[in-house]
């Protein structure tokens, strides 16, 4: 067992919230490995996915599930503890990059692009499998989850109270004035839980070491599971390990109680050529999965030669649309309202996933750089026709090129500090050159050769091809920034520059 297994549950005194719960309330349940009964009522209100949607249909609702209150007050108690549990012992698959501090689902896109693209660039196939579940988080087995929590060091009241957290669940569907019979729940890690997203993480860690042991790479996201199987074009064979891979994964799937959708499983070819994916024939559980020429991965489309063009097409498409719903604020919203409704929905679209937009063609970036004059003219009332980069300079924004290159630089300063993932960490290295030199102590990057990276596009854009040279051009105090913030500001300042001056 861990030596401090989750200090609080152990019975010492938190510093943070103890107090607000009471001495004789939710301090004594968790000593105890208690969790009040009463709390474990979840009410689901069914919501529409789009007001399109056929209503007598229930598959086009969403369970939205609402827990009490004080139940996540306690849970928030436990996760701050299990959070540095998993932190200090490691335990978490190194590719799992859902909810944990410092990852997200932009450095799991980073990374799984920058595989990608320096797999086509050394003239690889690529075959990159999205798998499907079915409520994943629903039909987690309880006694598998408790066996790998004390697998994993948690013992006594910590397990105690675990179990009394997941056992005894119940919930009720309410629609209108009208409320369901609660109904028990003999699974499953309960929705809009804290807690729950960890459990999880927990509950998929053997995964990830089954997919690798077929020479197989993996991206993993809470329940969203992506396997990159990487070979030469003539080596058609290649194809056999990916559906032995698959054929493992489906057996721990099936005997962890979750459950893999083959017809909503879908496979992406990555490689010069489209003739190249000619005989591949991926196959899980007896059904052939179709190469597609795009996917979506974590809300980013994905094409078969990673141009881009079709995320670019579609984030331009849909934060147009959100503008011209803002539109029609604007007579009832002054300006400083407005600007934080078009962040809201506008420029938060163009941000998303913008590290992977760097390097891409202008005429590409040229359909978000649109959206973002538009949204300009929208804030400050100028006309159709007014030049937009006094607005942006008025905005204090950043053109979309030079936002990409921010969040580039930012991830490449958390991978150096150790406040990023590890796999992007191992993407990026200092300079070491071969005898001492000035640069030795300029806090330069080792960037690859142009005998390293070939093609034109993946040294346009590849996250550890770009990201070192982005850090090198900064100036010697930017990169020596003490803090995230200090480098924050310091690198806006100097794109700033760059970009208006």
């Amino acid at each position: 067992m861990h030596p401090r297994p989750l200090p609080i549950l152990a019975g010492e005194r938190s510093q943070r919230g103890f107090g607000r719960v009471g001495e004789g309330g939710g301090e004594c349940l968790l000593r105890e490995g208690k969790f009040p009964a009463s709390l474990k009522m979840a009410v689901i209100k069914p919501l529409l996915k789009k007001p399109s949607l056929d209503p007598t249909q229930f598959g086009n609702f969403r369970p939205i599930s609402n827990l009490p209150y004080l139940g996540k007050v306690l849970e928030h108690v436990v996760a701050s503890q299990l959070q540095g549990f998993l932190v200090d012992t490691d335990f978490l698959d190194p590719a799992q990059s859902g909810f944990r501090p410092g990852h997200g689902t932009e450095t799991a896109l980073v990374a799984l692009v920058d595989d990608l693209r320096r797999e086509l660039d050394r003239g690889s196939v690529s075959l990159l499998v999205l798998l499907d579940l079915s409520a994943a988080f629903d039909t987690v087995d309880h006694g598998i989850l408790l066996g790998r929590l004390a697998g994993m060091g948690l013992g006594g009241t910590v397990l105690q109270w675990l179990h009394s957290f997941l056992e005894g669940r119940s919930q009720m569907v309410s629609l209108g004035d009208a409320c369901s019979a609660p109904q028990p729940l003999t699974c499953g890690v309960p929705q809009g839980s804290v807690l729950s997203p960890m459990l999880f993480n927990i509950y998929m860690k053997p995964l990830g070491e089954i997919i690798r042991s077929f020479g197989v790479r993996c991206h993993l996201y809470a329940d969203d599971v992506q396997l990159c199987h990487f070979f030469p074009p003539v080596t058609k064979e290649a194809v056999q390990v990916l559906n032995r891979c698959l054929a493992a994964v489906s057996d721990w799937m099936r005997a962890n109680k979750l459950k893999l959708n083959s017809d909503k499983t879908e496979v992406l070819l990555v490689s010069r050529k489209a003739e190249q994916g000619i005989g591949l024939q991926p196959v899980l559980d007896g059904v052939t999965l179709p190469l597609k020429a795009q996917v979506r991965s974590l809300g980013v489309i994905l094409d078969s030669s990673l141009s881009l063009e079709p995320q670019v097409s579609a984030v331009a498409r849909g934060a147009f649309a959100q503008l011209k719903l803002v539109r029609q604020l604007r007579p009832y919203l002054g300006k400083p309202d407005l600007a934080t409704v078009v962040h809201a929905l506008v420029t938060s679209r163009l941000d998303y996933c913008n590290a992977l937009y760097v390097g891409l063609p202008l005429k590409t970036v040229r359909k978000l750089q649109l959206v973002q004059r538009e949204a300009a003219r929208l804030i400050t009332g100028a006309a159709f026709r007014e030049r937009t980069t006094p607005l942006l300079r008025q905005l204090h924004w950043l053109p979309i090129s030079y936002r990409a290159q921010f969040k580039v630089l930012a991830l490449a300063y958390k991978a150096l500090n150790g406040s990023g993932p590890a796999y992007l960490s191992e993407r990026v290295s200092r300079y070491d050159p071969p005898r001492s030199l000035r640069s030795s102590d300029e806090a330069l990057l080792a960037v690859p050769s142009a005998s390293q990276v070939r093609l034109a596009g993946t040294r346009d854009r590849a996250f550890s091809v770009v990201a070192p040279r982005l850090w090198n051009a900064l100036p010697i105090e930017v990169r020596q920034a003490p803090s995230l913030l200090s480098f924050r500001r310091k690198v806006k300042t100097w794109l700033w520059g760059q970009a208006f001056e």
